[in-house]
């Protein structure tokens, strides 16, 4: 069977018409919404197997003599430290990464808008900052009785008295380093202003998940409901579109709730007399063409459906960390369990676990744990590594998997004793640190030191690159070491909701 789930210059193709048909319709001045992460979307990677990452990166590069790029902020996250998952940083970080990855692929913004400004010390810092390097900031206000008094929030007290941000190109790009940041009301705000300037400019939404044409209970859309449980997200059939056109389209419950404020706002905002486009419900206002790339509907299934388990584990851990709440973890059981779906689906689960149990049986362990590890190479085949006084399950394995790419014998070390017997007596006996076995981050430093005189541990470090994308089960949550480096290996990791070590304080 082949790999490819998802056609992206097919996609590419659907998208970059969708959207300039749209464009059109307002008088070639449009604000399009780009929800879910506009670049590095993993997410979409796993469950749409084929789907690079950065597609949307080229989608904005085919027509960036037509977009502005505005970038959208709220200042209550900058003052709480708000931390984005996926990266682990806070969001005004992220920002900046955004801007920085942006200008790597030659796609520079046009500024930045802080959301509910209020004059939070943080957001005033981060303005600084960005100003000071040439970026520019506009600041959008609390609006009273956003969005529910539409006589209050489209006047010159509500959207008016946002800084107008003056745009050249017909399509202006409103994206966020995250959910909630004031997308919508940043593009409402500018066409507020635009239709007393007399331009008549108009919006629509680009929102990869859940895909409106597929079915409610198709594997994709339930893996978004999944990757969203953590805040409550739901998908449903819309309807508004059922009710206007007898057609079945799928989107998600805050689309659907807002979207009757959302067209008394719009139709406050427009111009009657200029003949645009009317919406007739929250599925109208997308130009999402992401259905229309998928080519093998059973690849994408399976892989969705293993992205159920990916979550579930990931927020299983996060609650035992006391990150998530127990309803999170609950929510996506109840999704798998609707769709037939169990741990063990996942191949690496009950492998690393038999690893662990092997690893006890021998007495092989640290400190009374013992930890298993399992991970799926490419072309199927699976390797084990277990914890032992020397290093962690995921050190183990990662070196035993490097090894089967570059048929190095299982005997053979990769690790002189010598190297490791030294970043222990650094960590102990100079540092004055707690006993530990190597981890993840240590063991590759390790690993790289020895290639300079092994040649047989410079030829199985070659191959840590093929271990990107694979398939990676622990039965303990790793710690930080292992955590950061398996984030660098870019491994698709699930966790057990155990714990490898007794102490309550980790470094």
């Amino acid at each position: 069977m082949s790999k490819i789930g998802f056609d992206n210059e097919k996609y590419l193709k659907e998208q970059t018409t969708a959207i300039l048909d749209r464009v059109k319709k307002f008088d070639n001045k449009m604000y399009l919404e780009f929800g879910g992460k506009l670049c590095f979307d993993y997410h979409a990677a796993r469950v749409l197997p084929g789907y690079d990452p950065n597609v949307k990166i080229r989608l904005l590069q085919s027509l960036k003599d037509k977009i502005d790029i505005v970038l959208g902020i709220y200042a209550g996250d900058i003052e709480k430290g708000r931390v984005r998952g996926d990266f682990g940083i806070t969001y005004d970080a992220a920002t900046f990464k955004l801007i920085d990855d942006l200008r790597k692929w030659k796609l520079d913004i046009l500024a930045v808008a802080i959301t509910r400004f209020a004059n939070q010390p943080s957001a005033i810092i981060f303005k600084n900052k960005l100003e000071r390097r040439g970026v520019k900031v506009y600041l959008h206000y609390p609006i009273e009785k956003y969005p529910s008094d539409i006589d209050i929030v489209v006047s010159e007290s509500g959207f008016g008295g946002n800084e107008y941000i003056n745009t050249k190109k017909p399509i202006v790009v409103v994206t966020a380093p995250g959910p909630n940041s004031g997308k919508l009301s940043i593009c409402l705000s500018q066409l507020y202003h635009d239709h007393k300037h007399g331009i008549n400019s108009g919006y629509a939404k680009f929102e990869t998940f859940p895909i409106w044409n597929l079915p409610l209970k198709h594997p994709v859309n339930v893996a978004y409901e999944a990757a969203t449980a953590d805040i409550q997200d739901f998908n449903l059939v819309d309807p508004f579109h059922l009710a206007q056109y007898k057609e079945t389209a799928i989107n998600y419950n805050r689309d659907v709730e807002s979207f009757p404020i959302l067209k008394l706002m719009l139709g406050k905002i427009l111009d009657k007399d200029a003949n645009l486009p009317t919406y007739n419900s929250p599925t109208d206002m997308g130009v999402n063409r992401a259905g229309f790339g998928i080519v093998n509907d059973s690849l994408v299934q399976e892989a969705a459906k293993q992205e159920l388990i990916r979550r579930y584990f990931r927020y299983n851990a996060e609650y035992l960390l006391g990150i998530e709440k127990r309803e999170t973890v609950d929510r996506v059981s109840m999704l798998m369990e609707g769709m037939g779906v169990k741990v063990t689906d996942r191949a690496v689960v009950e492998i690393a676990r038999k690893a662990a149990e092997d690893a006890e049986k021998n007495g092989k362990g640290f400190a009374g744990i013992y930890c298993g590890a399992a991970v799926q190479l490419g072309d199927g085949r699976i390797v084990t590594g277990k914890n032992c006084s020397l290093m962690n399950a995921s050190s183990s394995l990662i070196l035993n998997a490097i090894k089967v790419l570059a048929n190095i014998p299982d005997e053979i070390l990769l690790l002189s004793p010598q190297i490791i017997n030294q970043i222990s007596k650094l960590r102990e006996d100079i540092l004055k640190g707690e006993p530990e076995s190597l981890d993840l981050e240590e063991t590759l430093i390790a690993l790289s030191i020895s290639a300079t005189t092994n040649h047989t541990a410079e030829l199985a470090m070659k191959k840590l690159a093929d271990l990107k994308g694979c398939e990676i089960h622990v039965t303990h949550i790793p710690s930080p070491g292992d955590e950061v480096g398996l984030k660098m290996l870019g491994v698709n990791l699930t966790t057990d909701g155990k714990f490898s070590s007794r102490n309550l304080f980790v470094t």
